[in-house]
């Protein structure tokens, strides 16, 4: 994500010609868009994804379980 940030930001810089990037080649520039693509495709493939978006399903469904021990009056369960 972050090199997709300083990619937009490099990309502004050398349309509005801010020094130094105004002299960078547009292969420079353009890069941080390349690596975005490429973390994003490693991500995928390698199930980072998925285990991310599963770690916080499994958060969010225990911050539900606690909440409604805690309207029943019973204390937290405890992690194993």
């Amino acid at each position: 994500m972050w090199s997709l940030f300083i990619g937009v930001v490099a990309l502004a810089m050398k349309y509005l010609e801010v020094a130094p990037v105004a002299g960078w080649s547009w292969w420079i520039v353009l890069a941080p868009f390349a690596l975005a693509a490429l973390w994003w495709t490693w991500s995928d493939s390698s199930g980072r994804t998925k285990r991310k978006v599963m770690q916080r399903e499994d958060k969010r469904k225990q911050a539900r379980i606690d909440k409604q021990r805690d309207a029943m009056g019973l204390p937290p369960k405890r992690p194993r």
